[in-house]
């Protein structure tokens, strides 16, 4: 079942849109006459196309014609707005939707940049090859970012038919960073990983983060969130598990669903003043040998049975009875499943038309657009599939083509839209494309299909009458008191109590502390009195994060990400520190971020209390430190007991290390 809120209030300064749009999804067809009680006028902008008139009631003229055109009137659904929109296209403007390209920073790799776009070539984008949807990568203050959103917005509606632009992200609101997997906003609230709302386990806070969050993309001029990642975390030694919400499926279904509620404004789908969003990776990307990632060449197989992958579908189910605007498959070449007694084509997620046909459309019924992971139809050169100290992977080499590495690009584009792909992400390579079609390789039909898909997001979100914001309101959304105050809080009621041999809560007065890994002046400013060696301190707090090695470090994810080891030992400056206060006989707070399933099994006869955290800045962990906040957590996943016990269990299932030293779900939850 979807997921039904306690509360539907919303944010008051998300839109003017909320309620004057929001009649749009239920008005009559195209060919039928609006019904009388007409929606009200909805606010509408307009910066190069006119604005014309029919009585009272106020069009935008996105083609320029002089006349009301059905997809123009916003009296009509937006189905039949699609339907005309898209007899009126050329197969290029149509085929320019299909694709999800990058938002040009004014230098910077992956359109990154300090400044703003490059308008000239974003321009080039849009105007020639009719590229309308982009992932944004700018980090700016709000006014800065709402003002570049609208710049780009200009050159949209100057385009022949006017169509608005549709801008992504990947996630902004947390602590979690790597460059191409997630981002980082200005002035945005800051709430822990989707794994600290799994430790919660409460649905209708994931909803209101949604809302929140929701409210500052879209005042900034974002319009779609590339999240949330559903995704199961069977492989405790996988890199991506700080994005998930754990390790149970049902839990991770409820979840997802109140977080698309969230967004995207109801628990049915889509609605104006709502971010669509795209929920990933489907199915079965925590089932990683090794949790090596498939965004690297090394990890471009995933291996599960077919009772493991109802599991790893399970995590859906929310998310897409709550009417998903979108989904992504996943990278890697499944090895091991069957669907209706066939085995899995052995090609990436995005290319198998098992998973997205017959099981995701078929099965599941899902209809809304499937969005393809990206660069899955880019060649993987050699720095991409063997980078070396001398020629390492760079931005421009990142590719995923699993499976299919012997067809041209033109054939890529084929296999993956008649597999069920209606975008794909991260490529501008159009004229491959328009090749495949004009091959006879993909029906005129068939693109249709997917148009009228994408189209359908951008008309009921309400671009098509105004797509522009206000860069001064932006300012004001983003830095909402009420809504970092809850981030603030969220921070610290996630945080999991593991181990407290009396130490916690700590009376801060006229106690002397020793730090490691945390800001002098946090300590300072919570009354603490900072000591630079441990004997001369009352206790001390060590923060630190899981352990890893670097087993890549050609590979551009590969450097970036968690890799290898999940123990602590000697050398690892955290441990170190750790024994270090345990020498000189001092109790001490061992504050970890558990961004994997850590080994803790030497780490707890050092400590006297063990505090988990999913994203949390210095002052959230002191206020549960001492006795200000309380932890409410419990752990979204197992804590295994050694390497040992890892490298037995199973990839696929989760939960099934030998002797877990922690068990999901374990924490001292404080009253």
């Amino acid at each position: 079942m979807p997921y039904k809120p306690t509360s539907l209030r919303r944010i008051a300064a998300v839109s003017t849109l909320a309620v004057s749009l929001c009649a749009v999804l239920t008005t009559p067809s195209f060919g039928q006459a609006p019904a009388a009680a007409a929606p009200p006028q909805p606010a509408l902008v307009a910066r190069v196309k006119p604005v014309i008139g029919q009585g009272a009631l106020r069009f935008r003229d996105l083609n320029g014609d002089g006349q009301l055109t059905p997809y123009e009137d916003w009296r009509l659904s937006p189905a039949a707005r699609a339907d005309d929109l898209i007899a009126r296209m050329t197969i290029e403007e149509k085929l320019g939707l299909m694709l999800h390209g990058t938002l040009p920073g004014t230098g910077g790799a992956l359109g990154m940049s300090a400044s703003g776009y490059d308008l000239t070539a974003v321009a080039a984008l849009l105007q020639d090859k009719h590229i309308n949807s982009f992932i944004t990568r700018l980090s700016l203050t709000p006014a800065k970012m709402a003002a570049q959103s609208n710049l780009v917005q200009e050159l949209a509606e100057n385009t022949r038919l006017g169509i608005p632009a549709t801008i992504s992200t990947d996630p902004r609101n947390h602590f979690h960073y790597v460059l191409g997997a997630s981002g980082m906003a200005d002035g945005a609230s800051q709430w822990p990983e989707l794994l600290g709302f799994g430790a919660l386990g409460d649905a209708d806070l994931v909803h209101r983060f949604g809302q929140i969050a929701a409210a500052e993309y879209r005042a900034v001029g974002i319009h779609e969130a590339l999240s949330p990642q559903v995704d199961l975390a069977s492989e405790p030694l996988w890199s991506r598990i700080t994005g998930t919400f754990g390790s149970d499926p049902q839990l991770s279904s409820v979840l997802g669903g109140a977080y698309v509620a969230g967004f995207q404004g109801a628990d049915k789908g889509l609605t104006p003043a709502g971010v669509m969003t795209v929920v990933k990776h489907w199915v079965g990307y925590g089932a990683l040998p090794q949790g090596f990632d498939s965004h690297n060449y090394y990890g471009r197989t995933a291996r599960l049975n077919n009772a493991q992958l109802e599991l790893h579908i399970t995590a859906f189910k929310g998310a897409l009875a709550a009417r998903s605007g979108g989904i992504m498959p996943t990278y890697p070449i499944l090895v091991g499943p069957t669907v209706n007694g066939k085995a899995l084509e052995p090609v990436g997620a995005g290319y198998s038309r098992l998973l997205l046909t017959d099981v995701l459309r078929g099965r599941m019924g899902y209809d809304g657009v499937i969005l393809s992971d990206w660069a899955i139809t880019r060649d993987c050169n050699e720095r991409c599939s063997n980078p070396t100290a001398a020629a390492p992977q760079r931005p421009m080499d990142i590719a995923t083509n699993w499976g299919v590495q012997e067809l041209s690009v033109e054939d890529r584009y084929a296999l993956g839209i008649n597999a069920g792909i209606d975008q794909f992400g991260g490529t501008e390579e159009v004229d491959a494309l328009i090749a495949a079609v004009k091959h006879g390789k993909i029906t005129p039909a068939r693109v249709d299909d997917s148009v009228r898909r994408v189209l359908i997001t951008k008309f009921a979100m309400g671009l098509f009458e105004n797509p522009y914001v206000d860069p001064q309101a932006a300012e004001t959304v983003l830095r909402d008191a009420s809504a970092h105050a809850l981030a603030a809080q969220t921070q610290r009621a996630a945080q999991v109590l593991l181990h407290n041999t009396g130490l916690l809560p700590v009376a801060p007065a006229g106690k002397k502390v020793w730090l490691f890994g945390m800001e002098r002046a946090a300590a300072q400013a919570a009354g603490l009195t900072v000591v630079d060696t441990p004997e001369a301190a009352d206790f001390a707090i060590i923060r630190a994060e899981s352990p890893s090695e670097m087993l890549h470090p050609h590979h551009f994810f590969g450097s970036r990400q968690k890799e290898g080891r999940l123990d602590f030992r000697d050398g690892d400056a955290a441990y170190d520190a750790l024994k270090r206060a345990s020498a000189a006989h001092k109790p001490a707070v061992f504050a970890l971020f558990l961004d994997r399933p850590t080994i803790l099994t030497n780490i707890r006869p050092k400590a006297a209390a063990i505090l988990a955290n999913f994203g949390a800045s210095d002052a959230a962990v002191l206020d549960v430190v001492l006795g200000k906040a309380k932890a409410k957590g419990r752990l979204p996943f197992e804590l295994p007991s050694s390497m040992a016990a890892v490298a037995k269990q199973d990839p696929a299932q989760p939960d099934d290390s030998a002797r877990p030293l922690y068990k999901r779900g374990a924490g001292i939850v404080q009253k």
